[in-house]
């Protein structure tokens, strides 16, 4: 079993890697669905494994000076204590039957949240490369950190939505954020978030030290490798794949039968194609101009 989650720890580090996102909302359901891992158990070993995971990432954007440090704090000040909270109300549940079930219902939740959020990520970028937003990015604190504060909450009962839900947040009120600065601010905030999580699930939670091990040993070379290959990788098809699993994901987390997850992700890869190659087509359309020569009449 180890070796079979160091595998799963890998790859899941290799899409992080790729797309800055995708941690939490594919490691604990795989664990939970493919492991039989209780979810709570779940919550905490995968929050510990990406409190070391997650670092790597944001290291490497401050480097490159693609982090908005006036942005990740005001989203720590509401994401880090909300993060905590989250892990408290888990304990404050009736039961422990009912602690798993609610863990499951508002993990299957915020899978669903994460995948709508790709795709919104998707087309804003779209979007923003149309039309060519620029300027200044002027800091609204309130409403950044009260928006941190939900997705620290989220993340705290979930272990979901330290990178897909919070760059949400970021483009719901920052649009014209570059998308350098915005995966660069996301993945610098999620590391105290993360951590104040990991913390609380460490004294609150279930945390089991063997699983978050047999996760970092595979997630880490997973996330510096994805990191080098992120320039070259296909980043459409790496998002496609990545919603489905999540929406696949979420319809089992709710206890939905095989058949219907098999249609939901059937629907869900062919719009995935063709919405690809409509977005080739239409690439190539613009091109098509530039590639006739000057003198032809």
């Amino acid at each position: 079993m180890d070796l079979l989650l160091t595998l799963a720890g890998f790859g899941v580090g290799l899409v992080v890697g790729l797309t800055g996102m995708g941690g939490g909302a594919l490691m604990t359901p795989l664990l939970v669905l493919a492991f039989g891992v209780p979810p709570l158990a779940a919550v905490s070993s995968d929050l510990v494994a990406s409190a070391v995971m997650k670092p790597f990432g944001g290291w490497v954007h401050a480097r490159r000076g693609t982090v908005n440090w006036e942005l990740v704090r005001w989203l720590c000040l509401g994401s880090v204590p909300a993060a905590f909270l989250g892990v408290l109300l888990t304990r404050v549940l009736p039961s422990d039957a009912s602690v798993q079930d609610a863990i499951k219902y508002a993990l299957g939740a915020a899978l669903v949240l994460a995948a709508f959020g790709l795709v919104a990520k998707a087309y804003s970028g779209r979007r923003r490369s149309a039309t060519k937003v620029s300027g200044p990015i002027v800091v609204r604190p309130l409403p950044t950190a009260l928006l941190g504060a939900g997705g620290g909450l989220i993340v705290g009962l979930t272990s979901v939505g330290s990178g897909s839900l919070i760059i949400v947040i970021l483009l719901a009120l920052y649009p014209a954020l570059r998308p350098n600065d915005l995966v660069g601010t996301d993945l610098v905030q999620a590391v105290p978030l993360v951590a104040a999580a990991a913390l609380g699930h460490t004294f609150f939670g279930d945390l089991h030290l063997d699983l978050a091990a047999a996760i970092l040993v595979g997630s880490v070379p997973g996330v510096l490798l994805g990191a080098r290959l992120s320039s070259r990788a296909p980043a459409g098809l790496v998002r496609s794949a990545l919603v489905v699993v999540l929406l696949s994901s979420a319809l089992k987390m709710f206890g939905a039968p095989n058949a219907l997850v098999l249609i939901v992700a059937t629907v869900a890869v062919t719009a995935a194609v063709v919405v690809g190659v409509r977005g080739r087509a239409a690439a190539r359309a613009t091109e098509a101009p530039e590639l006739v020569p000057a003198d032809v009449r």
